[in-house]
């Protein structure tokens, strides 16, 4: 039978969800490149078809499942295509997918990405051999496996790409009764702070300037692991690590807990300059009740007060937040108790759910389960007091000089080029190829659409 394909198989991957998902895409589309593949956008150019699957809502897991079956058709001009299924729904349904009204010859769960490339080469191998016939073969592993925390290390780098995700611990001990994650990801287990600091030095060598270290609870990383040192948590001895590194000039990090912002975190934030005055702080609901339904281990009150120290520790320090509506038992009274708190806080922004139910989480089969509408009118009513506070947030910029570290080409207008403030707000500006990958100043002129605009304010 003779060869179908080039000689570099071209690989298309799509990604669902988080930032970690993005940084899993990214070191599987770095081992297959290292194998021979080829990356491509066109799907109807692809040889092998990877979807990075979400489990978090129920609508991430639909919109992958109908992109495969739209996907589906091109196997009649390509019948060596490998489809396949990675990440959280891939662990969460694992081998259900390969017998679902859209099959699929891959399945690969969250520990087992750096697994991806042999198991491509095994299928793409015995397709083009004809060893299968007709008849389906198919690779499921959502197995675990020790150390699988320590396995995400390669990174694809665009041309003069100026920010990279470090992936820093994986799995959630924090078993939030809404959320699947514990079940997708597994336990809490980090990876030594000497192989993250040598993973940031390898990207600042290679031009990046920005890192933002990602982990499901990030700020509770290596606690099961590490010790305290100096009364600093593992977490805070990582910072002090990264921000140390030679040639790095900004340090993020995603996502936190509110559990996790001890003293020496809140100290951190005031006295590392390099760490950006920007937090994700996932509040899900002002309710008290609501809160202790959902396992959250903190109270409104509690959680205020965490601001209100997370503010006088940075001055202009931003603060956005994650916020479910609909939750099973969300009466009126718990509702407006949540709207009255983020009008209170007014946040820089915030993400806004309606609660979907997720299979084996305690909360789908909870009493008071609400009618899809009440979420709807709840979600819309609530992201109108968001948007309201971060267009004022927006406004209040006009005027102002501002750092950023310029990303590139503006998203929507090629012709303008794109950076982040401090805070993480975009700033859109006309500017000089050779500001790309500067850390420089913009005096912010007008605020549009959750935008920025400005002008360089050096030359």
């Amino acid at each position: 039978m003779p060869s179908l394909l080039p000689s570099k198989p071209a690989v298309y991957i799509k990604t669902y969800g988080c930032q970690m998902n993005e940084r899993d895409s990214d070191h599987v589309a770095q081992t297959l490149a290292a194998r021979g593949y080829r990356l491509t956008s066109d799907e109807t150019d692809a040889d092998v078809i990877l979807l990075n699957t979400c489990s978090v809502r129920d609508m991430a897991e639909q919109k992958a499942i109908g992109k495969m079956g739209m996907l589906q058709k091109l196997r009649k001009k390509r019948p060596h295509l490998v489809f396949g299924y990675l990440g959280c729904m891939a662990q969460s349904r694992g081998a259900e997918l390969v017998e679902s009204a859209v099959p699929v010859d891959l399945v690969v769960g969250t520990q087992k990405f750096h697994r991806v490339a042999d198991y491509v080469d095994d299928l793409l191998r015995k397709r083009l051999e004809a060893l299968i016939d007709d008849q389906r073969l198919a690779i499921v592993d959502t197995d675990e496996e020790p150390d699988s925390q320590n396995t995400i290390r390669e990174h694809t780098l665009r041309e003069a790409q100026t920010s990279a995700f470090v992936s820093i611990m994986q799995g959630c001990n924090m078993h939030c009764t809404f959320c699947i994650v514990p079940s997708t990801r597994g336990a809490e287990r980090s990876r030594p702070i000497g192989e993250i600091v040598d993973e940031v030095r390898g990207l600042v060598a290679r031009g990046v300037k920005e890192v933002t270290l990602l982990g499901q609870i990030v700020n509770l990383y290596g606690r099961h692991e590490f010790a305290k040192v100096d009364g600093k948590s593992p977490f805070v001895q990582l910072l002090d690590a990264v921000h140390d590194v030679p040639g790095l000039e900004r340090l993020r990090f995603t996502s936190p807990h509110p559990i996790g912002y001890r003293d020496d975190l809140v100290d951190a934030l005031e006295r590392l300059p390099r760490l950006m005055e920007h937090v994700h702080l996932p509040l899900q609901s002002g309710s008290n009740a609501i809160l202790k339904r959902m396992h959250r281990a903190y109270t409104r009150e509690q959680f205020l007060r965490l601001v209100e120290k997370l503010r006088a520790a940075r001055e202009g320090i931003a603060i956005t937040t994650d916020i479910i509506v609909g939750f099973p038992g969300e009466t009126d009274e718990d509702f407006a108790a949540t709207r009255a708190l983020v009008e209170e806080i007014q946040f820089d922004n915030a993400f806004v759910f309606r609660y979907s139910p997720r299979r084996d989480t305690p909360a789908a089969t909870m009493d008071g389960q609400l009618p899809e509408a009440v979420k709807d009118a709840r979600n819309q009513e609530l992201l109108d007091v968001v948007n309201a506070a971060a267009r004022r947030k927006l406004a209040d910029c006009v005027g102002r000089r501002m750092e950023i570290l310029c990303e590139g080409a503006s998203r929507y207008n090629p012709d303008r080029l794109t950076g982040r403030t401090r805070t993480n707000k975009i700033v859109v500006f006309e500017g000089d190829p050779r500001h790309v990958g500067q850390v420089m100043d913009v005096r912010i002129t007008e605020a549009r659409n959750f935008t920025l605009y400005g002008d360089p304010a050096i030359l």
